[in-house]
C-alpha cells in the first residue's frame, strides 16, 4: 500500500521544519558558547544545541556552521594567545632593560669611585712627605672609608648582575612556557574530530 502525494508531502515538509529548527538551535548554541568563552567543539555544540553529533557532520548547513565558528574560535584565540606573549615579553624586557641600565650606573661609579681612590692615595703618598701626621690620618680615614664604598657598590653591582640574569632567565622560561602552551593549542585543534567530516 503506497502513502498518498499529500501524505509524503507533509512528512518531507514536517522533515524540512526539524531540520531547520536544529540548524537554529545550533546557530543559538554557537552564540551562547561564544558569549561564556566556552571551547567550541563538535560535542559541546551537538550538547547544548540537544542535537546528535552525526547531524552536525551529515548536515551541510549545519557542518558549515560548526566549521565557520571553530574557525573564527581559533583565529580569536590566536590573537589573545599571542596579545599575552606579547605583553609578558615586553614586561620582561623592559626589567632587563631596567637592570642592565642599573648595572652600568653602578659600573661607572665603580669606576669613578676607583678613580678617586687613586687619585687620593697619590695625594697622601705626597702629603706623607710634607704635612703633619694628622692630616696624613684624615687622609687615611677618608681613604678607608672611599673603599668601604666601593665594596658597597661592587657587592651591589654584584647583585644587579644576579638580577639581570635572573631576568634574562625569567624571560627565556616565559618564551619557552608560551611556545609550549601554543604547541599544545595547535596540538588540540589538529586532534578536534571535526575537520575530516
Amino acid at each position: 500500500m503506497t502513502s498518498a502525494p499529500g501524505q509524503t508531502a507533509a512528512a518531507t515538509a514536517a522533515r524540512r521544519r526539524q531540520i531547520q529548527d536544529k540548524l537554529v538551535r545550533v546557530e543559538k548554541a554557537i552564540g551562547q558558547l561564544r558569549r561564556e568563552r566556552s571551547r567550541l567543539a563538535v560535542h559541546a555544540i551537538a550538547q547544548r544545541a540537544g542535537v546528535s553529533t552525526t547531524f552536525l557532520y551529515e548536515n551541510a548547513d549545519a557542518r558549515g556552521l560548526v566549521q565557520a565558528a571553530v574557525a573564527d574560535s581559533k583565529s580569536r584565540h590566536d590573537r589573545v594567545t599571542q596579545d599575552e606573549h606579547e605583553r609578558i615579553e615586553a614586561s620582561w624586557r623592559e626589567r632587563a632593560l631596567n637592570a642592565e641600565e642599573q648595572l652600568a650606573l653602578s659600573h661607572n661609579e665603580i669606576l669613578t669611585q676607583r678613580q678617586r681612590i687613586g687619585e687620593l692615595m697619590g695625594q697622601l703618598r705626597d702629603f706623607e712627605q710634607m704635612v703633619p701626621g694628622e692630616s696624613v690620618q684624615q687622609l687615611t680615614t677618608e681613604n678607608t672609608t672611599l673603599k668601604r664604598r666601593v665594596q658597597q657598590l661592587s657587592k651591589e653591582h654584584r647583585a644587579l648582575q644576579e638580577r639581570l640574569e635572573g631576568a634574562r632567565s625569567n624571560l627565556r622560561f616565559a618564551d619557552k612556557r608560551i611556545a609550549d602552551l601554543e604547541a599544545q593549542v595547535i596540538e588540540l585543534q589538529r586532534k578536534a574530530p571535526l575537520m575530516e567530516h
